[in-house]
């Protein structure tokens, strides 16, 4: 769980460097620190939890850190989004930065579709108000991670990070 939370810091990072707009730039800097702290953190009372043992407070203070990380994790994500919409800069030849830009590419490609589908059936009640009822939501970067059939993660078999592995070859 804090290597994934170290991959989703590096993810932020990347779109962060290549994001066009300032404030969307700044807010996911501030959200992968926040996430990169808390991982450490996790990573810290996990390695403290096994050489101390099973204890119902090592055991809650462990849970707490992880649901920290999860809610740390969604707040990159939605940042990520955030900082896809108002647009990227070029990469650069940097493989991890092409693969982090080509796969916010295809989210906000899946968002343009799905966006395009609901204005073309609109579901709209006489008042002009889009009736919730039947609705799909709008993909987000979350769902296109769990999307990905396992095989085509990359996910290695060892649970540890590995040296040349890229940001999105682990899952979130």
């Amino acid at each position: 769980i804090v290597s994934d939370g170290q991959v989703v810091v590096k993810f932020g990072n990347i779109l962060a460097k290549h994001c066009l707009d300032q404030r969307c730039s700044m807010e996911l800097l501030r959200a992968t620190e926040h996430t990169q702290s808390i991982s450490s953190q996790l990573g810290i009372v996990a390695r403290v939890k096994a050489v101390t043992g099973e204890s119902r407070a090592s055991s809650e203070l462990l849970l707490s850190n992880v649901q920290n990380l999860i809610q740390a994790v969604q707040h990159v994500l939605r940042a990520a989004e955030a900082a896809c919409v108002k647009g990227l800069g070029q990469p650069t030849a940097d493989p991890e930065e092409e693969e982090v830009a080509a796969f916010c590419q295809q989210w906000r490609k899946n968002l343009t579709q799905h966006r395009a589908k609901e204005a073309l059936n609109s579901d709209r009640d006489e008042l002009g108000l889009r009736k919730t009822r039947g609705a799909k939501a709008e993909p987000t970067l979350m769902s296109l991670v769990q999307e990905q059939p396992p095989q085509s993660r990359n996910i290695p078999k060892h649970p540890s990070p590995r040296k040349g592995h890229t940001v999105m070859d682990r899952h979130l």
